[in-house]
């Protein structure tokens, strides 16, 4: 590491030695040194003490890490994430909070890989799996946002959707949101599932947004 006050964190974060974090990033405020945050340097190849709680399966470390304002979304040279290394030990947990405190499931490697692929050729299944539900997930959740901030712009919708149009929208969005809240154990099929029927059911209401759909309307009023 860069400094020796770099390679306490580090070896703290190797320990799983959350209060000595702690410690240490508050007396580095404490000093109001002009120097660079403790938590975002790295070694030669970009690791940081991120890196090494994920790769040993910290799981507080990792959290309080990221709590004490490092990166989730951060990279080695060879565009390796926290999440890639976490995925590549088998470590589920940190895997798990990792995405929880919004890791980059989509991020790859200098080979294209994902975590989730990382996880596949180093035959951690369960990890993979796990991106692939998280994958699913996040699919869902991303189309509901996208029809809810569609209607929430006037700019987007105005004079294409009537009240019947925006209601149903309203309504499917909410049902699945619902569905995502009180599921228990969904599997990754069942949000698949979940995200086809939401696009089965506001597909047909979202192409009238579309410039041909509005052009069309036009002229069936003339």
């Amino acid at each position: 590491m860069k400094s020796s006050c770099v390679g306490s964190v580090y070896q703290l974060a190797l320990a799983g030695d959350v209060p000595g974090i702690q410690s240490i990033l508050q007396n580095e405020r404490d000093t109001n040194q002009e120097r660079p945050d403790l938590l975002w340097e790295k070694d030669d190849i970009g690791r940081n003490a991120l890196f090494a709680a994920s790769m040993l399966g910290r799981s507080n470390v990792v959290r309080e890490l990221i709590e004490q304002g490092a990166e989730v979304n951060t990279w080695t040279v060879r565009g390796y994430s926290p999440l890639h290394y976490s995925a590549l030990w088998g470590q589920l947990d940190t895997l798990k909070t990792l995405v929880e405190l919004g890791a980059d499931i989509q991020a790859t490697n200098f080979r294209g890989e994902r975590a989730k692929e990382v996880a596949s050729r180093y035959s951690k299944m369960d990890c993979a799996d796990y991106l692939s539900l998280a994958e699913a997930k996040q699919s869902l959740q991303s189309y509901i946002t996208m029809v809810r901030e569609t209607l929430a712009d006037p700019e987007k919708h105005h004079g294409k959707l009537n009240k019947e149009d925006k209601n149903a929208c309203i309504n499917a969005c909410t049902a699945k949101s619902d569905w995502i809240l009180n599921s228990k154990n969904p599997t990754t099929q069942d949000f698949r599932d979940q995200r086809k029927h939401l696009e089965d059911v506001l597909s047909p209401i979202m192409a009238k947004l579309t410039p041909k759909a509005s052009a069309t309307s036009q002229l069936s009023k003339q």
